[in-house]
C-alpha cells in the first residue's frame, strides 16, 4: 500500500522501516495529525514574581493561554480540571496559583503559611514533579515527596515542615487522613489540593479515590480549610462530568488546547500470520511483543530514542532481554542502552532508570504503563506500543510521551492478535478523531464504601451531616456496618469499635489482598511482589516469572503466607494460566426488550477456580503441554450486563443445536474484546460466561461481567451503549480474514474451556440474529 512519507523525519522514519522485504504490508495505515502553532498569554498580574523569574529562567517567557486559564480560575477559588493534550504544560496551571500562595502566605505569616497537597497515581510520577518543582529554585520552598520510598525522617519532615507535599492515594488514606491529628497544622493550612492524571482514577480504584477525596475533604473542614481543588488530565471525555464524580464539586473545565505542537504521525502496524497453527488449527500471527523488539532494536541502531510500551510485566522483560540480543549481534555496543522498566522494581532501581533515560544513557526502554503517567522525558522521538493499550485515551497518554517540546513525534501501534486490535487496525476511524472514552467508576459501589465509612469514623466520627458527603447509599452503609458491628451508635454520631486499623479493610489498587513477595530460594532475596489477585495465574507452582532479564521457575506457591518461592531457571517455555468460571444471576436491575430477545443489566455471583497452566515453547509459541493445578476456587460477587435469544428466534435462524454453544462462546469472548473500546477498561478487567441453556433464564444467555467485587461500571457501560458495542462485536468477526475463527477474532487467551467450542460463522448469525431486534420499545433506548 502507498503511504507519504515525504518531509517530516517522523514519516522518513516510517519509510526506512518498512523498507525491509515485507514490512510495507505490515503499515496498515499512516494517520499525520499537522503541527500547531501555539497561543500565549501574559502571566497573570497576582503571580509571585520571583515564580515568573524562575519560569522564565527556565526558559519559559510567557504561559500558554490555557495554562492561564485554569491557574486563574483556581486563584479565584473556582475547582478546575485541565484537560488538554499530552505535554501541554498542564503543570504549569496548578503550580502558578498554589506556589504563589506559598510564597505569598510564607511572606504575611512567616514559616509555612500556606500548603498544597498534590496527588499522582504512581510514585515515579511524584518523583518526577518533585524534581521539577525543586529545580525552580524558589528560596525557602519546602517541597517534599511523602510515599513508600520516602525514610521515616523525610516523612516526619514533611509533616512537620513541607508546603509542597506530593503524595499518592495509597499514602493519603493510610498515611496521612488515619494521623491527621499529626498533621492538623498542614491540613488547616491547605489551599490547594492537585490531582495530577485524574483519567486513571477509573473502575474499582476511582471509585476508592472518589471515596478517600470525600475523606480528605471532611478532615479538612474539620480543621477550618477548604482547598480548592485543581486536576489535570490529557485524556479524559467529559473532564467536568468525570472530576466532579471524583471530587463531588462542581467542577470547571478548561479543554481548549492552547500550545505549541510538532507534527504527530501515528503508524497502524499489524503482523503477519506465521507458519505456526495455533488451537485447533487457527492462522496464528506473529506476536505483537515480537514485532515491537524488532521495531525497538531498529529504531535504537537508528539513533532514535524510543519508549516501548508493553502490557505486561513479563512482557516488558521479555521485549528488552530480545531487543539487546538482536542488538548483540548487529551492533554490540549499543546492547547496554536498552533496558526494562515495570512495577515491581526495588525504588533504587526505578530511579536509576529514570535518570539513565533522561540523561539519553537509554537510548531504547521497555516499559509497563507505570512510565505512562506523564514523566516528563525530553528528547523522546518515538513511542512503539505492543498492543492497544485499552482506551483511546491511553493510547494519545502513551504516544505523547514523544515529542516533547514541540518536536515531531512517531507512535506505532502494533497490532496483538485480538478482536479489538484488528477491528482498530481495519477501522482505523474508530481509533484516529473519535472522542476519547468517558471514565467509569461508581463511588457508591457498597464495597468501596462500606470500608471507607469505617475509616472515615475511624478518623473522626460520622454524623448525619457527614453522611451527604458520601453520597446516597451511605446511610444504608452504617446501617449495615453497625449491625455487623463495625461501628457503634452514640449520641454524636457512628465510632469506630473494631481493634484493628480501619484503613486496612479497603484495598483500593483491588489486588485482593495482600502482594505475594517473590522470593529466591538460594538466596533468600526479595526480587518484588505481584498483586494477590493475579498471583493465581502468574505466581503458582510450575510458572516461569520474569526479572530484570532473568527467568525464574516457581518452585511453590504459599496462599497463607503471601510467598513464592522462585529459582534462576530458563525452562525454554512460557506459561499461562487456564480457570473454569460458573455464573449465577442474584438480582435483574433493568432491561431493555429487542424484540423477543432481551438485554439485561443486574447483580451476579461468578465462582472461578485455575485448573491448569499451559506451556508454549519461547519464542515460537507452539504449544508444549499442559499441567493441572490444585488451587481453592474464588467467589466473586459482581455487576454484569448478559443478553439473551428465546428458543424460537433460535429456529429460525438456521444454527443447528450442536452449534449453539460454539456460537455463543464465539460471540463471548468477542465482546469481551471489544468492550474496551466503550468502557474505560482491559479485557482483563471483565470476563464472561456463555451457554446455550443457563437455568437462570432457561435461554441462551451470553454474559460480560465486572472482574471486582461490587461492579466497576464496565458492565453497565456496556448495557447503554449495547447496540453500537454488539454491532462492533458482528463486525470485528465477520470481517476478520481466517476461515474458522482465530485470535483476531474469536480464539481467547484467557480462554478456561481451551478455546472450545468456537463457531465464528454461528456467532455472526446469532450476533445478526439478536441485533435485527434492537429496535428499542417506545420510551426506551438500549444505547
Amino acid at each position: 500500500m502507498d503511504h507519504d512519507v515525504s518531509t517530516s523525519p517522523a514519516r522518513s522514519l516510517v519509510h526506512r522501516l518498512t523498507r525491509t522485504a515485507g514490512r510495507d504490508e505490515r503499515l496498515r495505515h499512516l494517520e499525520v495529525l499537522p503541527a500547531r502553532a501555539g497561543t500565549r498569554a501574559p502571566w497573570p498580574a497576582w503571580t509571585a514574581p520571583e515564580l515568573v523569574d524562575a519560569l522564565r529562567a527556565r526558559g519559559i517567557d510567557e504561559p500558554w493561554q490555557h495554562q492561564v486559564d485554569a491557574a486563574s480560575a483556581a486563584h479565584a477559588h473556582e475547582h478546575v480540571v485541565l484537560a488538554t493534550g499530552t505535554a501541554s504544560g498542564k503543570s504549569l496551571g496548578y503550580l502558578l496559583p498554589a506556589l504563589t500562595e506559598i510564597q505569598e502566605s510564607r511572606g504575611r505569616q512567616g514559616l509555612r503559611g500556606a500548603t498544597a497537597l498534590y496527588l499522582s497515581p504512581t510514585k515515579a510520577l511524584a518523583q518526577d514533579q518533585l524534581e521539577s518543582v525543586l529545580g525552580l529554585g524558589l528560596p525557602g520552598l519546602a517541597a517534599t515527596t511523602h510515599d513508600g520510598d520516602s525514610s521515616r525522617e523525610q516523612r516526619a519532615w514533611a509533616r512537620d515542615h513541607g508546603e509542597y507535599v506530593l503524595t499518592n492515594p495509597d499514602m493519603l488514606h493510610h498515611s496521612l487522613l488515619p494521623g491527621h491529628e499529626h498533621w492538623s497544622r498542614f491540613f488547616r493550612l491547605l489551599r490547594y489540593v492537585v490531582i495530577d492524571e485524574c483519567h486513571h482514577y477509573r473502575g474499582v480504584f476511582g471509585a476508592h479515590v472518589a471515596q478517600i477525596v470525600r475523606r480528605l475533604r471532611r478532615v479538612c473542614a474539620s480543621y477550618g480549610a477548604f482547598p480548592t481543588f485543581v486536576l489535570a488530565s490529557a485524556t479524559v471525555a467529559e473532564p467536568g462530568v468525570s472530576a466532579s464524580r471524583l471530587t463531588g464539586l462542581g467542577v470547571r473545565a478548561v479543554t481548549e488546547d492552547a500550545s505549541r505542537r510538532g507534527e504527530v504521525s501515528l503508524a497502524l502496524w499489524e503482523p503477519p500470520f506465521t507458519a505456526m497453527l495455533g488451537e485447533h488449527g487457527a492462522p496464528v500471527r506473529r506476536s505483537a511483543m515480537a514485532e515491537s523488539a524488532d521495531l525497538l532494536t531498529d529504531m535504537v541502531v537508528e539513533g532514535v530514542r524510543t519508549l516501548a510500551f508493553i502490557r505486561s510485566r513479563r512482557g516488558a522483560e521479555s521485549v528488552a532481554l530480545t531487543a539487546r540480543r538482536q542488538l548483540g549481534e548487529v551492533a554490540p555496543e549499543l546492547t547496554g542502552r536498552v533496558a526494562a522498566y515495570r512495577g515491581g522494581y526495588l525504588p533504587e532501581d526505578r530511579r536509576a532508570l529514570e535518570r539513565a533515560l533522561r540523561s539519553g544513557e537509554l537510548v531504547g526502554l521497555a516499559a509497563t504503563n507505570a512510565l505512562e503517567l506523564g514523566i516528563d522525558v525530553a528528547g523522546l522521538d518515538a513511542v512503539v506500543m505492543a498492543g492497544f493499550p485499552g482506551t483511546r485515551a491511553a493510547l494519545w497518554q502513551q504516544v505523547g510521551r514523544a515529542g516533547r517540546g514541540g518536536e515531531d513525534a512517531l507512535g506505532v501501534l502494533v497490532a496483538r492478535d485480538d478482536p479489538l486490535d484488528t477491528y482498530l487496525v481495519e477501522h482505523p476511524e474508530a481509533l484516529v478523531g473519535a472522542p476519547v472514552e468517558a471514565n467509569v467508576f461508581d463511588p457508591d459501589n457498597p464495597y468501596v464504601l462500606g470500608p471507607h465509612l469505617c475509616a472515615a469514623a475511624a478518623e473522626k466520627p460520622l454524623t448525619e451531616e457527614d453522611l451527604l458527603l458520601f453520597g446516597p447509599r451511605a446511610r444504608d452503609g452504617v446501617d449495615a456496618l453497625t449491625e455487623a458491628g463495625l461501628l457503634r451508635r452514640r449520641a454524636h454520631g457512628w465510632y469506630w469499635t473494631d481493634r484493628r486499623r480501619a484503613s486496612d479493610l479497603a484495598d483500593i489498587r483491588s489486588s485482593g489482598g495482600l502482594p505475594v513477595r517473590l522470593v529466591e530460594e538460594s538466596t533468600g532475596r526479595l526480587l518484588g511482589t505481584v498483586d494477590a489477585g493475579a498471583a493465581h495465574s502468574t505466581a503458582h507452582d510450575g510458572a516461569v516469572y520474569l526479572h530484570q532479564g532473568e527467568t525464574y521457575l516457581v518452585r511453590s506457591l504459599d496462599l497463607d503466607e503471601h510467598v513464592a518461592t522462585v529459582a534462576a531457571e530458563d525452562p525454554g517455555y512460557s506459561t499461562s494460566a487456564r480457570d473454569i468460571t460458573d455464573i449465577a444471576i442474584t438480582a435483574e436491575r433493568e432491561h431493555v426488550p429487542w424484540g423477543l430477545a432481551r438485554v439485561s443489566l443486574g447483580d451476579v455471583r461468578v465462582t472461578h477456580q485455575v485448573v491448569s497452566y499451559l506451556k508454549r515453547r519461547v519464542p515460537s509459541g507452539e504449544l508444549l503441554g499442559e499441567e493441572p493445578l490444585d488451587l481453592p476456587e474464588r467467589i466473586l460477587d459482581t455487576t454484569a450486563v448478559w443478553w439473551t435469544v428465546p428458543a424460537v428466534l433460535l429456529e429460525d435462524s438456521g444454527i443447528a443445536s450442536r452449534d449453539l454453544p460454539g456460537s455463543a462462546h464465539a460471540a463471548e469472548h468477542a465482546s469481551i474484546g471489544l468492550l474496551p473500546l466503550f468502557a474505560t477498561c482491559d479485557r482483563w478487567d471483565i470476563g464472561g460466561v456463555s451457554t446455550a441453556l443457563h437455568p437462570d433464564t432457561g435461554m441462551l444467555t451470553v454474559f460480560v461481567y465486572d472482574g471486582h467485587p461490587g461492579g466497576a461500571g464496565f458492565a453497565e457501560r456496556g448495557f447503554h451503549a449495547a447496540r453500537a458495542w454488539l454491532t462492533a462485536t458482528r463486525d470485528a468477526i465477520d470481517g476478520c480474514r481466517c476461515d474458522d475463527g482465530c485470535p483476531s477474532c474469536v480464539q481467547s487467551p484467557k480462554c478456561g474451556n481451551q478455546n472450545n467450542p468456537l463457531d465464528k460463522r454461528g456467532a455472526v448469525t446469532l450476533l445478526e440474529v439478536l441485533l435485527g431486534f434492537a429496535a428499542p420499545v417506545l420510551g426506551q433506548n438500549p444505547d
